[in-house]
């Protein structure tokens, strides 16, 4: 992270995000947040990053995409047909965008449809209409409401909009993951660069986004180890149904070790602030304290994110191989 200065501003370097910042942004990210869950191919089961030939995908300007930035291309593509697909008020009516429109939207180039189709047009029915008859027909309202607290927000999306409600119950506790809801936030503050509807005075409060591949990396990396039996049923490819002690295991310990990471990363930022102190003049204390690096969970999710899809293929079939998690869920 450090040697490629990894912060928010790499948000918006990929070629589909949003390069301004305005409403309109924000029901961008708030659509593809609502939509962002279960990418994973049944027909890809190598996953080693070179998709198969037949796996869901969406050409936009001459690139074709899988996985989540296919939506995201889809998405795009039908706002350039001039269709208000961010629109809450368009996409909650099925008169306005039959079922049929929005299947034809995420058509794909492949033999491979978009996983979930149904369950994605029900939360597109359920959160136009939350927003529309609860939010004035905007999620800005909602950033309004939370008043620069990423932790309210997050509370208010899982109160209102029961797609992002991803919870478990594991040794009879309820765990709430709300993987979804904490990445709404996170993409809002990472495009604003912490200002207008992306200020917030508690994002550190936020975890690491709960999925199935950055368990992967940890894994790649030793952050995580998992049972011989547990490597088994990824490399069968069994299913592990949302919820289940396995699957709510997994994310849950990814979520801690995240934690772990970016503890003893400041402990590291610290440490090498102190060295510059020790070893700095008098005159270089006055011209320039040293600055300690912004790191959160948020910007350790998305490089490690980053890294696993550009390693996929060492991560699969690599020194430490291991298969991502299968479970269909609209929560990731």
């Amino acid at each position: 992270m450090k040697k490629t200065h990894y912060d928010t501003s790499k948000w918006k370097e990929h070629p589909l995000n949003p390069k301004e910042c305005n409403a309109s942004t924000v029901d961008w990210i708030f659509l593809v947040d609502l939509l962002n869950f279960s990418f994973w191919s049944e027909i890809d089961i190598d996953d080693t990053g070179v998709p198969h030939p037949d796996r869901y995908r969406v050409t936009f300007h001459g690139v074709g995409y899988t996985g989540y930035w296919s939506m995201v291309a889809a998405v795009n593509r039908a706002l350039e047909e001039g269709i208000p697909i961010t629109t809450p008020e368009f996409f909650a009516s099925e008169e306005k965008l039959p079922d049929k429109e929005i299947e034809r939207i995420f058509r794909s180039d492949t033999k491979e449809q978009v996983p979930l189709l149904q369950d994605r047009i029900r939360v597109m029915r359920e959160a136009g209409r939350v927003l529309t008859e609860k939010f004035g027909g905007s999620f800005t309202n909602c950033i309004q409401q939370a008043d620069k607290s990423a932790l309210k927000l997050v509370e208010i999306i899982t109160s209102n909009f029961s797609s992002f409600r991803d919870e478990a119950e594991f040794c009879g506790r309820k765990v709430q993951i709300f993987k979804r809801a904490q990445i709404l936030v996170a993409d809002l503050w990472a495009c604003f660069q912490n200002h207008s509807y992306g200020e917030f005075k508690d994002i550190d409060e936020i975890t690491m986004f709960a999925d199935y591949r950055v368990p992967q990396a940890l894994y790649h990396f030793r952050c995580l180890q998992y049972s011989s039996e547990l490597l088994q049923i990824l490399d069968r490819g069994e299913m592990l149904p949302n919820g289940s002690p396995i699957e709510v295991e997994i994310r849950g310990n990814s979520i801690w070790a995240v934690e772990l990471i970016r503890r003893r990363i400041l402990e590291l930022i610290q440490e090498e602030v102190e060295k510059q102190q020790a070893h700095a003049t008098e005159q270089d204390l006055k011209t320039e304290r040293p600055k300690m690096m912004t790191v959160n969970a948020i910007l350790i999710d998305f490089f490690i994110w980053d890294f696993a899809k550009a390693a996929q293929l060492d991560l699969t079939l690599g020194e430490r191989p291991v298969k991502v998690h299968r479970t269909r869920s609209v929560f990731y």
